[in-house]
Protein backbone atom coordinates (compact mmCIF):
# COMPACT_ATOMS: atom_id res chain seq x y z
CA UNK A 1 0.00 0.00 0.00
CA UNK A 2 1.29 3.63 -0.62
CA UNK A 3 1.00 6.34 2.17
CA UNK A 4 0.89 10.00 1.74
CA UNK A 5 0.98 11.90 4.74
CA UNK A 6 -0.03 15.84 5.25
CA UNK A 7 -1.46 18.49 7.59
CA UNK A 8 2.44 19.04 8.52
CA UNK A 9 4.00 22.63 9.42
CA UNK A 10 5.17 25.11 11.79
CA UNK A 11 2.43 25.95 14.57
CA UNK A 12 2.84 27.61 17.85
CA UNK A 13 3.57 25.90 21.67
CA UNK A 14 0.03 25.06 22.97
CA UNK A 15 -1.19 24.83 19.07
CA UNK A 16 -2.81 21.67 17.55
CA UNK A 17 -2.36 20.24 13.73
CA UNK A 18 -4.16 17.20 12.87
CA UNK A 19 -2.38 14.68 10.39
CA UNK A 20 -3.20 12.63 7.98
CA UNK A 21 -1.77 9.49 6.08
CA UNK A 22 -4.09 8.76 2.82
CA UNK A 23 -3.41 5.01 1.50
CA UNK A 24 -3.76 3.90 -2.16
CA UNK A 25 -3.47 0.60 -3.50
CA UNK A 26 -3.87 -2.70 -1.86
CA UNK A 27 -6.59 -0.69 0.10
CA UNK A 28 -8.71 -3.42 -0.05
CA UNK A 29 -6.95 -5.55 2.02
CA UNK A 30 -7.16 -5.03 6.01
CA UNK A 31 -3.95 -2.79 7.61
CA UNK A 32 -2.91 -1.74 11.11
CA UNK A 33 -1.35 1.87 11.16
CA UNK A 34 1.19 3.54 12.78
CA UNK A 35 2.32 7.42 13.23
CA UNK A 36 6.13 7.36 14.02
CA UNK A 37 8.50 10.43 14.66
CA UNK A 38 12.11 11.01 14.25
CA UNK A 39 14.53 13.71 15.46
CA UNK A 40 17.84 13.64 13.56
CA UNK A 41 20.53 11.45 15.10
CA UNK A 42 17.30 9.46 16.64
CA UNK A 43 15.91 6.40 15.76
CA UNK A 44 12.16 6.82 14.82
CA UNK A 45 9.64 6.28 17.60
CA UNK A 46 6.28 5.32 18.10
CA UNK A 47 3.45 8.33 18.63
CA UNK A 48 0.80 5.97 18.11
CA UNK A 49 -0.89 2.57 16.73
CA UNK A 50 -4.74 1.87 15.28
CA UNK A 51 -5.56 -1.57 14.72
CA UNK A 52 -7.67 -2.56 11.16
CA UNK A 53 -11.11 -2.53 12.39
CA UNK A 54 -9.78 1.01 14.69
CA UNK A 55 -11.48 -0.70 17.94
CA UNK A 56 -7.49 -0.67 19.66
CA UNK A 57 -5.66 1.80 19.44
CA UNK A 58 -2.55 2.86 21.37
CA UNK A 59 -0.62 6.34 22.34
CA UNK A 60 3.16 6.64 23.57
CA UNK A 61 3.22 7.92 27.12
CA UNK A 62 4.81 11.17 26.16
CA UNK A 63 2.04 11.90 23.97
CA UNK A 64 -0.65 10.58 25.66
CA UNK A 65 -4.06 12.58 26.60
CA UNK A 66 -2.78 15.45 23.72
CA UNK A 67 -3.20 12.80 20.54
CA UNK A 68 -5.99 10.76 18.91
CA UNK A 69 -5.71 8.45 16.23
CA UNK A 70 -8.34 7.65 14.48
CA UNK A 71 -9.54 6.16 10.97
CA UNK A 72 -12.13 6.57 8.21
CA UNK A 73 -11.79 3.23 6.28
CA UNK A 74 -14.24 4.48 3.47
CA UNK A 75 -11.67 7.31 2.88
CA UNK A 76 -8.42 4.93 3.25
CA UNK A 77 -7.20 7.95 5.75
CA UNK A 78 -5.80 7.60 9.10
CA UNK A 79 -5.16 10.83 11.21
CA UNK A 80 -3.45 12.37 14.03
CA UNK A 81 -4.57 14.93 16.21
CA UNK A 82 -2.38 16.68 18.22
CA UNK A 83 -3.46 19.31 20.71
CA UNK A 84 -1.21 21.33 23.11
CA UNK A 85 1.85 21.34 21.04
CA UNK A 86 5.21 21.36 22.89
CA UNK A 87 8.36 21.99 21.71
CA UNK A 88 9.77 18.44 21.90
CA UNK A 89 7.03 17.51 19.42
CA UNK A 90 8.87 18.86 16.49
CA UNK A 91 10.01 15.75 14.55
CA UNK A 92 9.60 14.20 11.20
CA UNK A 93 6.35 12.10 10.89
CA UNK A 94 5.95 8.70 9.20
CA UNK A 95 2.89 6.91 8.91
CA UNK A 96 3.09 3.32 8.50
CA UNK A 97 0.97 0.71 7.33
CA UNK A 98 1.35 -3.30 8.08
CA UNK A 99 -1.54 -5.96 6.77
CA UNK A 100 -3.32 -7.50 9.82
CA UNK A 101 -6.87 -8.11 10.71
CA UNK A 102 -8.60 -7.35 13.68
CA UNK A 103 -7.62 -6.08 16.80
CA UNK A 104 -3.68 -6.08 16.10
CA UNK A 105 -0.98 -3.12 15.53
CA UNK A 106 2.43 -3.00 16.21
CA UNK A 107 4.93 -0.74 18.29
CA UNK A 108 8.03 -1.33 16.87
CA UNK A 109 8.97 0.02 13.40
CA UNK A 110 10.03 -2.90 12.36
CA UNK A 111 6.55 -4.72 12.54
CA UNK A 112 5.57 -2.45 9.56
CA UNK A 113 6.80 -2.99 5.86
CA UNK A 114 5.09 0.03 3.84
CA UNK A 115 5.76 3.71 4.86
CA UNK A 116 5.35 7.64 3.85
CA UNK A 117 7.75 9.89 3.17
CA UNK A 118 6.80 11.89 6.17
CA UNK A 119 6.06 15.49 6.98
CA UNK A 120 7.51 18.07 9.05
CA UNK A 121 6.41 19.31 12.47
CA UNK A 122 7.69 22.18 14.06
CA UNK A 123 6.71 23.65 17.56
CA UNK A 124 7.73 27.15 18.34
CA UNK A 125 8.35 28.58 22.03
Amino acid sequence: VQLVESGGGFVQAGGSLRLSCAASGRTSSTYAVAWFRQTPGNERELVAAISPDGGTTNTADSVKGRTTISRDNAKNTVYLQMNNLKVEDTAVYYCAAEWAEGSWYGISSSEYSDWGQGTQVTVSS
